[in-house]
C-alpha cells in the first residue's frame, strides 16, 4: 500500500486568537531554520490546544527538527490535533498507524483516521482508503468502496488514483470490465508521470486491448517507464528492439536495454540478454554495454 506522508508546515485557515502569536512565531522560527525556537513557541500554542501548532510539534518530532526524532511524541501530537478536526493530523497519524510508527501497528485506526481526512476531501487520503478497500487492510475488501475513494481523488488529479482506477476497470473489480476505460485513466497518470501507467499504457498498444494494436506507441510509452528505471519496461523495449516491432531492428540497442533491466539481477533479463548476444559480435556486445554504462551515467529529471 502507497502511504505518503504530509510534508512541511501547515498554516492554521482559522487561527485560534489567543495563540495565534506562538503559532505564527513558531512557524517564522521555522521557516528561518531557527528550530529550537520554533519547537518552545509551538509547544506553548499547543499545549494551550491549538490544532495547527499540535500537527506542526507532531511533525517536528518525526522528522527530528529542533528535538531527537521520536514517533511517540509526534503521535501523541498529531493525536491532539486529528480530535480537533485537523485534517494534516488525521492522515498522518493513519500513515502511522498503518507503519506503526510510534504506535502499535493497526489498519482499522489508519482506515478510520484515513476515513476522516478523506472526508475534508483530502487526495492522498482519498486514494489511500481506496487502497485499504481494494487490499482489505483495516476494513472489508469491498472493490465498490475502493473505486468510491479513487474516483474522488481522480476528481483532484491524483495520479496515483488515476493509475488504480484504470486497473479497477482492467480487471473488472468494481466495476464492469472497460478495457478503454481502462486505457483512457492510465492515459491521464502518465502524462503525469506514473510509471507504472506508461507501463501499462505499452502492453495495451502492444497487445490491441482497448485500443487499435500499435506497436510504435507501445515503444513510446514503454520509452517514457524505461527512462525512469521502470525494470519491465526495459525489458519490453529491448525485446521490440531485438524483433524490430514499432523500431527498426537493432541488437545492440536490445541489449543495452536488458543490460539496464538486469542490473539488479533480474532473471527475466539475463536469459533475454544471453538469447541476444548469441547472435552478436564481440565488438556489438561492448558497445551495448557502453550505451548502458552513459544511460547510467546521464542524469534524468
Amino acid at each position: 500500500m502507497s502511504v505518503l506522508a504530509a510534508v512541511g508546515m501547515a498554516l492554521a485557515l482559522a487561527a485560534i486568537p489567543a495563540f495565534a502569536g506562538d503559532f505564527d512565531d513558531g512557524y517564522k522560527f521555522y521557516e528561518s531554520r531557527d528550530y529550537a525556537r520554533a519547537i518552545k513557541s509551538l509547544r506553548k500554542a499547543a499545549e494551550q490546544g491549538h490544532a495547527a501548532a499540535q500537527y506542526n510539534l507532531g511533525l517536528m518530532y518525526r522528522k527530528g527538527q529542533g528535538v531527537a526524532k521520536d514517533y511517540r511524541q509526534a503521535a501523541f501530537w498529531y493525536e491532539k490535533a486529528a480530535a480537533r478536526e485537523n485534517g494534516f493530523a488525521q492522515f498522518d497519524l493513519a500513515a502511522m498507524y498503518a507503519e506503526g510508527q510510534g504506535v502499535a501497528q493497526d489498519y482499522k485506526q489508519a482506515a478510520s483516521w484515513f476515513e476522516k481526512a478523506a472526508a475534508q476531501g483530502y487526495a492522498s487520503a482519498q486514494f489511500n482508503l481506496g487502497v485499504m478497500y481494494t487490499e482489505g487492510k483495516g476494513v472489508a475488501r469491498d472493490y465498490g468502496q475502493a473505486v468510491f475513494w479513487y474516483e474522488k481523488a481522480t476528481a483532484q488529479g491524483y495520479a496515483s488514483a488515476q493509475f488504480n482506477l484504470g486497473l479497477m476497470y482492467y480487471n473488472g473489480q468494481g466495476v464492469a470490465q472497460d478495457y478503454q476505460r481502462a486505457l483512457s485513466w492510465y492515459r491521464k497518470a502518465a502524462v503525469q508521470g506514473n510509471v507504472e501507467a506508461q507501463f501499462n499504457l505499452g502492453v495495451m498498444y502492444y497487445n490491441g486491448r482497448g485500443v487499435a494494436l500499435d506497436f510504435k506507441e507501445a515503444v513510446s510509452w514503454y520509452q517514457k517507464a524505461a527512462a525512469q528505471e521502470h525494470t519491465p519496461a526495459q525489458i519490453s523495449l529491448g525485446i521490440m528492439y531485438y524483433n524490430g516491432e514499432g523500431v527498426a531492428q537493432d541488437q545492440v540497442e536490445a541489449c543495452k536495454w536488458l543490460i539496464l533491466a538486469g542490473t539488479n539481477g533480474n532473471e527475466v533479463a539475463g536469459k533475454n540478454r544471453e538469447i541476444v548476444e548469441r547472435k552478436m559480435t564481440p565488438e556489438q556486445i561492448a558497445e551495448a554495454q557502453r550505451r548502458a554504462s552513459v544511460w547510467m551515467k546521464t542524469p534524468r529529471k
